[in-house]
């Protein structure tokens, strides 16, 4: 039996490959708004602050800072010991889920939605 082409068929499996692959381009050119970054931050100040050690350290300078380097704070040993240095793709990877990366870290509050997680590295970008 010869397989038959059906164009219905061809023409959905062509627009899912094209959906895939926006998808995988937009998540991958995903652009941070810093407004829209602060406002989320408010969500984040249950823990932590810009100036102060909280229940989480303080996140003015966070990018560009090694993890487990702020003065004055406990961090787990498991983030000390991490060797990251924080930049918007390990932000990113933290805020997606931070037991995964650095298992034993203390935080447990993830973001799951892949712009606001944007937004806020790009607001805390800002915050030098």
């Amino acid at each position: 039996m010869r397989p038959q082409y059906h164009p219905g068929l061809a023409w959905c499996l062509a627009l899912t490959a094209a959906a895939a692959t926006a998808a995988w381009a937009d998540g991958a050119a995903t652009k941070g708004d810093a407004q829209h970054g602060k406002v989320l931050y408010g969500g984040c100040m249950g823990c932590h602050s810009l100036d102060d050690n909280d229940v989480g350290p303080m996140h003015r300078g966070v990018v560009g800072r090694k993890a487990g380097s702020v003065p004055g704070y406990a961090y787990s040993a498991a983030l000390k010991d991490s060797g990251i240095v924080w930049d918007p793709a390990s932000l990113d990877r933290w805020l997606t889920n931070p037991q995964k990366m650095v298992p034993g870290a203390k935080m447990f509050f993830s973001v799951p939605d892949a712009q606001s997680r944007a937004d806020i590295i790009a607001y805390l970008a800002t915050q030098k």
